[in-house]
């Protein structure tokens, strides 16, 4: 397996043109619901295809190139699904918007065993080999992408520990240093040197989704678990199961059957709140002070 990067164009009437062919020409376009990020939108070409498009100013191009790499890689793996990406780039010179063409998921009633297939499925996919994906070391990503509108950082290291340290919890405690006193910030400081007194290195190295929450998880068309907006990286597996318990959850038949496939390692629970500090302060710095208390607290839990 190779990393194999996505196509990127010059317009969207080239990205277009290199999908569906050289007659290709949209329809109606409509607006439709998408995230508080991007403009989102369903084109229906004159052939009765549809696109699901997303937009943006010029100047945020990188947020679409980074999400079009990291759908790509998780469907090169060839475990869960993910819409294809069709395209993305700047819509020509003149134009101040990028763009980013998917694959339309049409919605359907999930079909039988939904989320423990994708237990399975999500499984191989922490199974998959990563060396692709990581341009030294074992653990980050071929680039820096986004977790939400923050930077995610993903320098390459041989440690998931030192990944974890310097590429997920200290860009964003650097951000939100202002939320802490002088003794907060003393066990902040204890907490990044003593990692290693939580935190275990993997059996092996996973690629993750990076933001597992419920909201990324869709049922598409053919009943099965589908995964969108991802901000992948390769990482700690167990990082991924714990975002998914930090808004909510999912159905307990996904954890059950995930567990049984051995990718969580004894001692998991006391791990979880320390890989969803990262989310929170994340969330923190990105809109404010109603998720301060949820990171004190998990501060003081590992730092005391």
């Amino acid at each position: 397996m190779e990393f194999v990067m996505p196509p990127q164009f010059t317009s969207v009437q080239d990205a277009l043109c290199a999908a569906f062919g050289t007659g290709a020409k949209i329809a109606t376009v409509r607006r439709i619901a998408g995230g508080d990020i991007n403009e989102a939108y369903k084109l229906t070409l004159t052939d009765g295809s549809h696109i699901f498009m997303k937009s943006n100013h010029k100047k945020n191009a990188s947020f679409f190139s980074a999400e079009a790499i990291g759908l790509s890689v998780i469907a090169q793996t060839k475990t869960v699904r993910t819409p294809k990406v069709l395209g993305f780039g700047s819509d020509g010179e003149k134009s101040e918007r990028s763009f980013l063409m998917l694959e339309f998921i049409g919605a359907k009633k999930p079909a039988a065993e939904y989320w423990q297939t994708f237990a399975c499925q999500l499984s191989d996919m922490h199974r998959a080999d990563t060396s692709p994906f990581v341009k030294a070391g074992t653990y980050g990503f071929v680039c820096d992408n986004y977790i939400g509108l923050e930077k995610q950082i993903n320098t390459s290291r041989g440690s998931w520990i030192d990944f974890f340290r310097d590429c997920r919890l200290e860009p964003q405690v650097e951000r939100a240093a202002g939320y802490f006193d002088m003794a907060e910030r003393k066990k902040i400081v204890r907490l990044l040197d003593h990692l290693q007194d939580v935190l275990v290195e993997p059996r092996q190295p996973s690629l993750l989704h990076g933001d597992l929450w419920s909201g990324n998880v869709v049922a598409g068309n053919d009943g099965q678990a589908w995964l969108i907006d991802p901000a992948v990286y390769v990482g700690h597996a167990e990082a991924d199961i714990a975002m998914t318990e930090l808004f909510g959850g999912f159905p307990q038949e996904f954890y059950d059957t995930y567990k049984e496939n051995g990718l969580l390692q004894q001692g998991y629970l006391q791990r979880r709140d320390l890989y969803n500090l990262y989310h929170l302060l994340n969330h923190l710095n990105m809109f404010g002070s109603a998720y301060l208390s949820s990171v004190k607290r998990i501060v003081e839990n590992y730092a005391s």
